[in-house]
């Protein structure tokens, strides 16, 4: 009887060993999972951080832009702009994104041109944007994301002056928008947040397949 009950005590010990290392490892993943969900996600993982790394990049080429031929309205221009990055930084935080990474130029940042430019005529034989006709697609093969400034809906660019208007589609959901131009960005062109969000994907902020027009 001893002996029985010795094997039998053996057994449940081998048991609750075998259950408390089956929770531990269970444990082990759970924890595992957890953290990688909390990892911040590049702009090479999510759209949505591909949209605000490139957002944050335009500010930025615009503030080096003003550094390197600065004017009279240049410092308060600077100053608008690092308050923008500023907020783009909360959003990448607020949406699981690397908070700082930036992507200059919406071309660059995906890497592939948008299905609007590979049906347009090549870029050599279009005129500069600025001096495209009314009605004309302009910024071919660009992406659309947001500037980051709030007001009214508006647009900013480094090709189109100040009052003229442009009529942003994306292809993706078919809304549009157009918009006049009030500020200079380093983008061909971009929106405002309060335009954007006539025109965007919910939870995006990068347009793909964008298609841009020259209106006024």
């Amino acid at each position: 009887m001893s002996r029985r009950r010795t094997l039998g005590t053996k057994k449940k010990i081998a048991l609750l060993v075998s259950a408390a290392a089956v929770a531990g490892g269970g444990a082990f993943v759970m924890a595992g999972t957890s953290n990688a969900a909390q990892s911040p996600q590049t702009a090479a993982e999510s759209t949505v951080c591909q949209g605000l790394a490139t957002a944050l990049g335009n500010n930025q080429r615009f503030i080096e832009g003003q550094r390197a031929t600065p004017d009279a309205q240049s410092a308060a221009r600077i100053a608008n702009r690092e308050e923008v990055i500023a907020q783009i930084k909360v959003q990448q935080k607020a949406s699981g994104c690397v908070v700082g990474e930036s992507a200059q130029g919406s071309q660059a940042a995906t890497g592939q041109p948008s299905q609007a430019a590979s049906a347009s005529a090549p870029a050599s034989q279009a005129p500069p944007a600025g001096n495209a006709a009314s009605g004309q697609q302009v910024c071919n093969g660009s992406t659309v994301t947001l500037s980051g400034e709030a007001g009214a809906p508006a647009a900013s660019s480094n090709q189109f002056p100040a009052g003229t208007k442009l009529k942003v589609t994306n292809l993706d959901n078919n809304k549009s928008t157009t918009v006049e131009v009030t500020s200079v960005s380093g983008s061909c062109a971009l929106l405002n947040n309060a335009a954007f969000e006539q025109v965007r994907e919910p939870g995006k902020f990068l347009i793909r397949r964008a298609l841009i027009e020259k209106v006024g």
